[in-house]
């Protein structure tokens, strides 16, 4: 029997970025918050001395558990699903904090192409540049409009980086507040590359904070000390960018906001075309609670904000035969065609490649969005070139040369010799949403509760081999500027392998200014349903060129914002007028 608790003004599903920085403002406003987190209650002290890559790398630990919930996975339309069931092809983050704890640290901004790309791209190209069936649309807001929120997330992150010198880049408010991350011998050796071949390198922007700081909220973040441990390990030193340390903390300073761990929601409730709250069992008892609330916030991870829904049964399923309906429109990410480059071999540089951190790397943004001219040029938008100094584990650090073998005296000894001497230059392109590629409820398996899965259907096209191709090709240029004496290309895949261990994956939800083409408006709030707001990645119409951390955090400060709006408010819609929709092909 489900147990009815106490109303309160917003419950909140999901305690990542998106979700801890509506709980932490909304409680500042003095607003009465439930957040929801389906994972348990960590802080920094559960990561103290937790250096072990078997555990973490290898058997990802801190990754939600799939016997669970799961999704499943196809390339086409008349293709059977299937679930998707080891951590190593599903990585999505669990525990209070989310997929923010375990993240690497970069982090940035999406350009001002991206928020009005089909405006844009017809404006220089014409319309016949846009393939058939590429479903790309403007995003309802501006990048001058976001930027403050961008700032204001980089303030409570604590971003440790320098302003871009590419003349392209977008404008910035103020600097970050902390500096940039060292300078090591690799990267140096690629910015110096960079430059002979005329591009504009720089650091990139770190949440591996560079020095001791207290942000806005007085929550202090530690400074970083390189140990190597970010990527999918949470901080034990409290110097890493995420919730448990910034939001998290200052949510329950105000003493308005409560944190509910091992709480797994299932259903949005909602009546007479208003959300009135949602329905969650405590994974620890069984018991079902039903928690009433003016305000329904959904911050989860995508599938889980798609999903949600699509249970619930609020708002228009997507339809990939008629291109209609909105909810599972324009599934992106990046998948196993995103992080390709070029690998250098080197015979009389060493490098220090144990030591390191997430977002420790140099990068150069020129050939990013629409910075170069693709009037000849076979895909639309463009990538980031990154090399990143990790740190390597001992487990997975066993580089050698295409045609080794891979097992046996040669490779034990060019593993040896190649340990230290080997660097790898990898391009982020954008992905584009087509009109095949969507989210939608799973007609055969089911969760624990028996509730449906979500289903994921992704398909790679001509535009995604093309800008991988030219990707590929640019990062050789650099490792070859870089003295590399063996130079590996990474290989294009022809379709997508099912393995979503990257983490970063959006749509389903979009944002925009036409509600017959987008889920939410610019303050993250539904059409159809105007105190539910769904709020992360989910809303993303198309994945830009770099990660999504810093896009979720500004979307996240916007979303808050238009949430006590609503309540000062007494309700209604935050949306501008849309007399003037939002362009878009489909």
């Amino acid at each position: 029997m489900v147990r009815k608790l106490d109303k309160v003004d917003v419950v909140v599903v999901g305690t990542g970025w998106a979700g801890g920085i509506i709980s932490a403002e909304l409680g500042k406003a003095g607003y009465k918050v439930v957040a929801l987190e389906r994972g348990e209650e960590k802080s920094t002290k559960d990561y103290i001395g937790v250096k072990d890559e078997l555990r973490f790398t290898n058997r990802f630990e801190m990754m939600q558990d799939l016997s669970l919930e799961t999704i499943t996975s196809r390339n086409t339309l008349d293709e059977t699903a299937l679930p998707v069931r080891t951590k190593h092809e599903l990585g999505v983050g669990n525990d209070l904090g989310g997929g923010s704890v375990h993240w690497a640290g970069a982090t940035y901004r999406f350009l001002p192409y991206d928020f009005e790309i089909y405006s844009k791209t017809v404006e220089r190209y014409g319309k016949k540049k846009i393939p058939d069936g590429m479903m790309l649309q403007d995003w309802g807001i501006t990048y001058d409009e976001l930027e403050p929120y961008y700032d204001r997330f980089e303030k409570t992150a604590g971003i440790s980086g320098e302003q871009d010198p590419n003349p392209n880049a977008p404008k910035h408010s103020s600097d970050y507040p902390n500096p940039p991350t060292k300078e090591t011998p690799n990267l140096k050796l690629f910015k110096e590359a960079a430059r002979k071949l005329g591009y504009h390198p720089m650091q990139v922007p770190s949440g591996n904070v560079t020095q001791n700081y207290e942000n806005p909220d007085g929550q202090t973040i530690n400074q970083c000390v390189y140990c190597a441990f970010c990527t999918q390990y949470g901080c034990d030193f409290g110097a890493k960018s995420d919730p448990i340390v910034t939001v998290i903390p200052a949510a329950r300073k105000t003493g308005n906001v409560e944190f509910r761990t091992q709480s797994y929601v299932r259903r949005v409730l909602h009546k007479n075309g208003k959300a009135t709250g949602v329905m969650y069992v405590d994974m620890v008892t069984g018991q079902e609670y039903e928690q009433p609330a003016d305000v329904v916030v959904l911050a989860a991870f995508t599938f889980t904000n798609n999903r949600l829904l699509m249970l619930s049964d609020i708002g228009k399923q997507y339809d990939p035969n008629t291109r209609t309906g909105v909810i599972g429109r324009n599934y992106n990410g990046q998948f196993n065609i995103t992080f390709l480059g070029a690998r250098g071999f080197f015979n009389d540089k060493k490098f220090n490649l144990y030591m390191g951190a997430g977002a420790l790397g140099a990068t150069f943004t020129d050939l990013t969005g629409d910075n170069f001219d693709h009037t000849d040029l076979d895909f639309l938008h463009g990538g980031g070139v990154e090399l990143r100094q990790y740190g390597d584990g001992a487990i997975a650090s066993n580089k050698v040369p295409k045609g080794t073998p891979r097992w046996g005296p040669e490779f034990k000894e060019k593993s040896i010799y190649y340990a230290n001497r080997n660097l790898v230059v990898w391009y982020t392109p954008a992905v584009m949403p087509w009109w095949h590629n969507y989210t939608d409820l799973d007609p055969t398996y089911t969760d624990v509760f028996n509730d449906p899965l979500l289903r994921a259907t992704f398909k790679y096209t001509d535009q995604d081999r093309n800008i991988a191709k030219f990707g590929i090709e640019k990062c050789r240029e650099v490792v070859e500027e870089m003295g590399a004496d063996i130079v590996d290309d990474d290989e294009i895949p022809e379709e997508f392998d099912h393995v979503y261990q990257g983490g970063h994956y959006a749509g389903g939800v979009i944002m925009g200014s036409d509600p017959s083409t987008s889920a939410v408006n610019n303050y993250l709030q539904m059409w159809d349903m105007d105190n539910l707001f769904v709020v992360g990645a989910s809303a993303f119409p198309h994945f830009s060129n770099h990660h999504p951390t810093a896009t979720v955090g500004a979307l996240g400060y916007r979303a808050a914002e238009g949430i006590e709006k609503y309540l000062k408010n007494g309700g209604g819609s935050l949306a501008k007028s849309h007399e003037q929709k939002d362009k878009k092909i489909i």
